[in-house]
């Protein structure tokens, strides 16, 4: 009799438990939009103490990152393909007066190559609004692991420099938390929207 009793209550805690955690997951998906083209973090990630230095020789920090929603890309300067697709449609959204807010940051991940110099006329290139940031392997690993971003660099038998990155957008909010994540393909008509609803909260 005491078994069965006993029985019967843990079955009824595991019940209640699992109808909490049904509530809950509901509640959870009605209190974060989604979006068309990314996915908004249920809590706002806090960025690791990072030190860099913007295209233009200033130091670039956490508390740049405070105060304004950024959008942050890893790439470098001599990639071929995705980096210039990608920027480009970053230039096109600092042009975007509905997203006047926003500010937009590339980070290489190729320091040996991309020096300050290199950097400021990459980022010229594509106009007013977008910031470039570089920092050496020790100074950027703390700001890619925080985020999330995957990338490698290697030297091949004739030479070269090979350079893997993740090709994935992310959004400070701003506090400076990671608040969301953008992965291609874009659509610049989607990502407008999205962030559109992001600078809204």
């Amino acid at each position: 009799m005491f078994k069965n009793r006993s029985a019967f209550w843990i079955a009824l805690v595991a019940l209640a438990a699992l109808a909490g955690g049904y509530l809950v997951s509901r509640q959870l998906a009605r209190d974060v939009p989604a979006l068309q083209s990314g996915t908004i973090l249920p809590q706002p990630r806090p960025v690791a103490p990072f030190s860099l230095t913007d295209h233009l020789g200033a130091p670039f920090d956490n508390a740049r990152l405070k105060g304004a929603p950024h959008l942050v890309f890893f790439g470098f300067t001599h990639c071929p393909d995705i980096c210039p697709s990608t920027l480009a449609l970053l230039a096109q959204l600092n042009r975007d007066p509905d997203l006047a807010g926003l500010r937009t940051l590339f980070v290489t991940v190729d320091p040996e190559r991309d020096d300050q110099e290199t950097m400021r006329r990459y980022v010229d290139a594509f106009g007013g609004g977008l910031i470039g940031a570089r920092g050496e392997d020790a100074a950027l690993a703390p700001l890619a692991t925080s985020l999330g971003a995957a990338y490698s660099t290697e030297k091949t038998a004739d030479g070269s420099t090979r350079v893997d990155h993740t090709a994935t957008l992310f959004y400070i909010d701003r506090e400076g938390r990671l608040a969301a994540v953008f992965t291609p393909p874009f659509s610049l008509p989607k990502l407008r929207a999205d962030l559109a609803l992001l600078a809204s909260d």
